[in-house]
């Protein structure tokens, strides 16, 4: 079969098309047909060796799929025939077959498209969990969240309002991003430059319930100080590079949290979490009242310009390969 690998920690540029054989069955696994598979930013992360994970050399990129179940194990949800989106988690998804345990992988609805479903399982899970299991989003709080041109991003203002919040602010670093951000769903769009200022004066002055930060770097200090009394700071990921430090007089005067928010280590150490998560957001997708992602979509040939997207953060929504 043919996979996009990494055999040396050279970053995005050290991804290889090679042919490979493919994986086998094992217990519980269930065997797909890729027809499409998600890019995130750990994958960029992975490619250098600076991922908290880090597989052999050579490994098959990516951690989430989308395609048609091959075969599955006698009793599974799911059976031969089946569309499905899965997880792989650590490598092994930018390939033309994977296997994954059976709890790792969930019917598509039948209103999305496969190269959409390949979008949804790390981001929307993410924003999932951040905003219902670390946030504590309560009906009619504001969500802003920065990089909303981004994976999470466009993820946070899809999912928000159908999660309860009453107003979705997006920061942004352009006006084409701007309109990204408005067609996923933002009620309120401003830009990175002066943004404390432009949010302060869009709440009367109240601030923000939570803000959902997968950028870190030096806007950290002001997302503090946007905050509303008993506002949460959500630290989803560092992709400005930097990763800041905490005041936490700040915390002190406001009541205010900063909350680490790692999905992966969550799923990893709460067995079950997956499915009760899966049962709340994909009744929601099927109803459409959760849009499915629209990905910029890459060919199998182009992956690793397609992983170099977000390295250079050139790329706006979610980044899926093709693979058929």
């Amino acid at each position: 079969m043919r996979a996009a690998q990494v055999s040396r920690l050279d970053g995005p540029q050290s991804i290889e098309i090679v042919d490979i054989p493919e994986p086998a069955a094992y217990p519980g696994g269930v065997v797909i047909d890729v027809h499409a598979a998600g890019v995130a930013f750990p994958d960029v992360l992975m490619t250098r060796g600076l991922y908290q994970m880090k597989p052999e050399l050579p490994f098959v990129v990516g951690g989430e799929i989308a395609g048609v179940v091959r075969s599955a194990p006698e009793g599974a949800h799911v059976r031969a025939g089946d569309r499905v989106l899965a997880l792989t988690m650590l490598g092994n998804a930018m390939a033309e077959v994977a296997v994954s345990p059976a709890e790792m992988v969930f019917k598509l609805p039948d209103n999305i498209s496969l190269e959409a479903g390949a979008g949804i399982l790390f981001n929307d899970l993410t924003v999932h969990f951040c905003l219902r299991t670390r946030g504590r989003l309560a009906a009619g709080e504001t969500v802003l969240v920065h990089g909303a041109a981004g994976g999470i991003g466009t993820s946070t203002l899809r999912l928000a309002a159908a999660l309860g919040a009453g107003r979705v602010i997006a920061v942004v670093s352009t006006e084409a991003k701007a309109d990204v951000a408005r067609a996923n769903g933002a009620t309120d769009v401003v830009l990175a430059e002066g943004w404390l200022a432009a949010v302060k004066e869009l709440t009367g002055g109240r601030g923000i319930d939570i803000v959902l930060d997968p950028v870190g770097g030096d806007r950290f200090t002001d997302s503090i100080r946007s905050l509303a009394p008993a506002g949460r700071v959500l630290v989803v990921g560092f992709t400005g590079g930097d990763i800041p430090t905490v005041k936490v007089n700040r915390l002190l005067l406001k009541n205010a949290e900063v909350i680490g928010a790692g999905w992966g280590e969550w799923v990893r150490t709460h067995p079950g979490y997956l499915q009760q998560q899966w049962a709340e957001v994909e009744p929601l997708l099927a109803q459409g009242k959760i849009p499915p992602p629209q990905p910029t979509l890459y060919p199998l040939d182009r992956a690793a310009e397609a992983v170099a997207a977000l390295d250079n953060r050139s790329a706006t929504g979610k980044v899926v390969v093709t693979l058929r």
